[in-house]
């Protein structure tokens, strides 16, 4: 296989493009850190311009070149993050300073609740042009010197007044809407006010009233607004580096733009009190979706009434979604395009923010689809080993949706990279960021392992910084000016991460099942997140891709699969949905007219999401013998009892994670233990029938697999320890390669625990290779307790002497627990590092009869000296090795 022979001999490509943080160093730390970077085994760097004090300014400039020069010399790419501020959108102020008028622009609304009849009914509406927060009153302050002045937001407009009967406090009846604006008179309504509960919706166009940190960003939904950040940071770039473009000089990185209309990702359309995005044009463009007077239904984005509100609701999601990626993503990345550079980055989909507003671009496809790349992140947290069974408390007081970040986030972004040709297989991730010191390399190998078994490919570490040791901002930073113990290993998990890539890039994701993408069914009513299908179908090892609706729509069916971008899948799953759009109910007929199977999950859709009729398609939806009706709990099993499933596992395990990538001349299955306390031993039938081998990452090494193949296909054992993945390789290209045999296969074992008096030492990172502190420990324990050296980070060495009657055909050492990089010598040879269980060592080659001398010398992280503050969200691991150190040896 063309793509294994390539990481076997060392010639993989780089998908690693680390955060370089910018404060002004000087160049010879510049040139230091692009040397520590290029040393870990990575290619590229994202240089974050963020916390630099000039950007796009002089003292930018004569640092970048250089980054530049040394990335020329050393053959390595160069991605510049596209903004001053985060997140992107702030242009380096000149929309805020030069450009005012193409700020952000939202469209609030202010409610006042009256009793009639009451004819010559006056209603004072002049306040609704004036900030919230300004109209707030203070017992005993002169309101007339207050800030609440009578001249309001001078660039705030009325643009309409409209009243409703109201039913509750939050529903309004539809057939009483009415529009009053002709009723307005300088800042007052006079209409004669009907018998009833009645509520006045004042409709104002304001530049107030949204998320403060982006107050004076661009407008996302207008195209002049972007081409202020082009002029502002793209276009001298390429001024400068032109000759560079397309080769050292990579492309542009956005770092989560947003609609920013409010702050969190709660702002569900409808759901949420919020000013909401909006344009000059806005009305027109709207008017063009609906057959009504627009205007006059613009309350129901704020408030029910019936299923008006989500038909007027679902338009204006549509259509602002529409546009951000149109005006926003699309101008980038033609731009980006066009000169023969790239555009990548992700936007913010925290808790399920990538469907809405607030943090959210309304719907993460679209919000992507210009990029030439598909990208998430992962920080402060997120993504922790076996903290998936929903909500949990961490760095953010309303928590982190454990759900969605384990069953959703990383599959939704590998979808996009499948299912988009552009962007070439390629989905990216922003990863460790902001985890605090706690995090080493064993929880950033989890985190990796996670992201490659759902898809994603190519890794933007975070971060470099060589700001002086502690740089407080979002720790860990690698390397840390020489204090960080584990920067010496770092090149293990880079290397890892580039072989696993390249074997996981260039080829065709295998998965049975395509899920429907959510968001239209959020704006049209209630509706399931995406994530609960996924779920179960994660922990039941059967794959599948998140597919939104163009997609869906756009799509044909060949040899009765869904075909997209030369992925075919044999069933969609559309998760619980009050509503979907017309189109995509017509579309699902049409395929269940040609055989092919759609899973409803807990029912079928009630109406369509534009108030169109479709009472005949679902009828004929709900009668169709491929059309199915299946509660979320029985999903799993009704897929395989048809055999819509591509492994089988013998027993139930539900943190088994697989995924199954097919290159042009063979095919590759990773697997992956994602309980960080349990082992994995279980029977593995794969629909495959050629040899089988196992390919070690971290070791480059091949080795032929033990299997049984049957009519049905290939039949394997596969254990799997905490921490642990396993790359199972069918095919039978191999010609050439050294394969080697797997230790203790067939072969009788005993089990050798060391005993006796252990020598420990101690280092910091600066110290090593030089041990002070010299110790002895007849058992091993805990060397960070209390009485002992809590406060010590850095490198602890372990010495003994041991005795072996007869040499063993094979050995192995193993070590059982030990926190957490454990680095091995056997009679004055190194053996090996690991930087995460299973801390099993080849030692078969220099074990020797009679007396063998151990040296182990374990490395934790930077915690136990700085305790951080965003380091209290992980659990404070011991130091050293606490489990038994064995020696087996295999006759």
């Amino acid at each position: 296989m063309r793509k294994l022979h390539e990481v076997l001999r060392k010639q993989e490509d780089n998908y690693i493009l680390p955060f370089f943080w910018q404060h002004g160093e000087e160049e010879n730390v510049l040139r230091e850190y692009m040397q520590k970077i290029n040393e870990s085994g990575i290619k590229a760097v994202c240089i974050e311009s963020r916390p630099h004090p000039d950007f796009v300014g002089p003292k930018w400039w004569e640092d970048l070149d250089v980054i530049m020069d040394e990335a020329r010399k050393r053959n390595m790419k160069v991605w510049i993050l596209d903004d001053s501020h985060f997140p992107t959108g702030y242009a380096v102020g000149k929309i805020k300073q030069e450009y005012p008028h193409l700020q952000k622009l939202f469209l609030k609304v202010q409610q006042q609740d009256f009793i009639g009849p009451q004819k010559n009914a006056g209603f004072l509406v002049k306040w609704a042009t004036h900030n919230r927060e300004d109209n707030k009153i203070s017992v005993g302050v002169d309101q007339t010197t207050s800030s609440a002045s009578n001249s309001g937001n001078l660039d705030d407009e009325i643009i309409g007044i409209i009243a409703a009967k109201k039913i509750s406090m939050e529903e309004v009846d539809v057939e009483s809407i009415v529009d009053i604006s002709q009723h307005l008179h300088n800042g007052v309504v006079y209409w004669n006010l009907p018998e009833g509960d009645w509520r006045i919706f004042t409709l104002v166009k304001t530049r107030h009233g949204g998320e403060k940190a982006t107050e004076g960003y661009l407008n996302p939904i207008v195209p002049e607004a972007t081409q202020v950040l082009i002029d502002t940071v793209y276009e001298p770039h390429l001024h400068r580096y032109k000759e560079d473009f397309g080769s050292t000089f990579a492309g542009f990185f956005s770092d989560e733009p947003r609609f920013g209309n409010v702050k969190g990702p709660f702002a569900s359309i409808g759901r949420c009190e919020m000013v909401l995005p909006w344009r000059e044009d806005m009305l027109d463009i709207l008017q063009k979706r609906v057959s009504d007077d627009i205007l006059r239904f613009l309350p129901l984005l704020w408030v029910d009434a019936e299923t008006k509100a989500h038909e007027v609701r679902y338009a204006y999601m549509d259509t602002v979604s529409q546009l951000y990626a149109d005006n926003f993503t699309g101008q980038l990345g033609s731009w980006c395009r066009k000169h023969g550079v790239e555009y990548i980055g992700h936007l913010m989909e925290d808790n399920n923010a990538h469907a809405r507003l607030g943090y959210g671009a309304g719907h993460f496809y679209r919000g992507l689809w210009e990029q030439d790349m598909s990208g998430i992140d992962v920080v402060l947290n997120q993504i922790m080993p076996g903290m998936d069974k929903g909500v949990f408390k961490s760095f953010t007081a309303t928590g982190w949706d454990g759900e969605f970040f384990h069953y959703g986030l990383a599959k939704m972004g590998a979808s996009l990279g499948h299912i988009d040709p552009k962007k070439k297989g390629r989905t990216m991730c922003e990863v460790y960021g902001a985890y605090g010191w706690g995090e080493g390399l064993k929880l950033m190998k989890w985190i990796t392992d996670h992201m490659l078994v759902r898809g994603v490919n190519y890794f933007v570490p975070h971060a470099f910084s060589a700001k002086d040791f502690p740089d407080p901002d979002c720790p860990p930073h690698f390397y840390a000016n020489g204090k960080d113990p584990q920067y010496r290993y770092m090149n293990i998990l880079m290397n890892y991460m580039n072989r696993m890539s390249h074997l996981l890039t260039d080829g065709t994701h295998i998965a049975p099942v395509a899920v429907l993408y959510h968001a239209e069914a959020e704006w049209s009513g209630d509706y399931m997140l995406f994530q609960k299908p996924a779920r179960e179908l994660t922990q039941h090892q059967i794959d599948f891709d998140v597919i939104p609706m163009e997609i869906v729509t756009s799509s044909k069916l060949t040899d009765g699969k869904l075909l997209v971008n030369d992925e075919q899948f044999s069933c969609l799953v559309v998760p619980y949905a009050e509503a979907l759009p017309k189109d995509l109910i017509a579309t699902l007929l049409a395929y269940v007219n040609e055989g092919f199977r759609v899973v409803f999950i807990d029912g079928l859709p009630q109406r369509s999401s534009e108030g169109l009729s479709v009472n005949t398609e679902l009828v004929k939806l709900k009668q169709h013998e491929k059309s199915q009706i299946v509660s979320l709990e029985n999903l799993a099993t009704q897929l395989k009892s048809e055999g819509i499933y591509d492994i089988a596992v013998s027993n139930a395990q539900p943190y088994l994670r697989y995924y199954h990538y097919r290159q042009q001349d063979g095919d590759v299955f990773m697997f992956f233990n994602e309980n960080p306390y349990k082992a994995i031993e279980t029977t593995i039938e794969v629909p495959l029938f050629t040899k089988a081998y196992i390919y070690n990452a971290f070791e480059n090494k091949l080795s032929l697999l033990d299997t049984n193949i049957t009519e049905h296909g290939t039949t394997l054992t596969l254990s799997l320890e905490t921490y642990e993945s396993k790359v199972i390789i069918f095919g039978d290209s191999f010609k050439g390669e050294n394969v080697a045999d797997l230790i203790g296969i067939n072969k009788s074992k005993q089990i050798q625990e060391l005993k006796g008096k252990w020598q420990i030492s101690f280092a910091t990172a600066e110290q090593y290779p030089e041990f002070t502190n010299h110790i002895e420990q007849d058992e091993l324990t805990d060397l960070s307790a209390p009485s002992m050296y809590p406060d010590f980070s850095g490198t602890v060495k372990y010495e003994i002497d041991f005795d072996v009657m007869t040499a063993p055909q094979q050995a192995l050492l193993a070590i059982k627990e030990a926190y957490e990089i454990v680095d091995i010598w056997l009679n004055d040879q190194h053996i090996g590092t690991k930087i995460c269980p299973p801390y099993q060592f080849d030692v078969t080659n220099v074990l020797k009869e009679g007396t063998n001398h151990l040296v182990i010398e374990v490395t934790n992280t930077l915690v136990k000296d700085q305790k951080d503050f965003l380091s209290q969200y992980l659990i404070q691991e011991p130091t050293g090795i606490l489990g038994s150190v064995d020696v087996v040896l295999y006759q």
